[in-house]
């Protein structure tokens, strides 16, 4: 598995932004798609954004687009999460997670492995 480690979460007023990261380690990470996914307090995990190896395909959940936007960074070995006009709703810990395949989606089971989470406050 991949060993992933987020940071650049934190507090931020509505209508801000932050910038997660997402470092990976361990075994090569080539040809895996990249996932965030956040869980608010009292709520169930739910599906943010993907990117595939390429960065060629890219998919949201419906309240984030237009705000987030995914990257990567292979060279690097990073994933990004360039979070903008940040709303109290986004209040969660967010999670960078691996699936090692190129197929982008949310869903949570073909993901095998997960950070350790990074939270992000949004005060109104």
């Amino acid at each position: 598995q991949v060993q992933l480690v987020e940071s650049g979460g934190g507090l931020v007023q509505a209508g801000g932004s932050l910038r997660l990261s997402c470092a990976a380690s361990g075994r090569t990470f080539i040809g895996y798609a990249m996932g965030w996914f956040r869980q608010a307090p009292g709520k169930e995990r739910k599906f943010v954004a993907a990117i595939n190896w390429s960065g060629g395909i890219i998919r949201y959940e419906d309240s984030v687009k237009g705000r987030f936007t995914i990257s990567r960074d292979n060279a690097k070995n990073m994933v990004y999460l360039q979070m903008n006009s940040l709303k109290p709703e986004d209040t969660a810990v967010y999670y960078c997670a691996a699936k090692p395949d190129s197929a982008v989606n949310g869903r949570e089971y073909e993901y095998n492995s997960w950070g350790q989470g990074t939270q992000v406050t949004v005060s109104a």
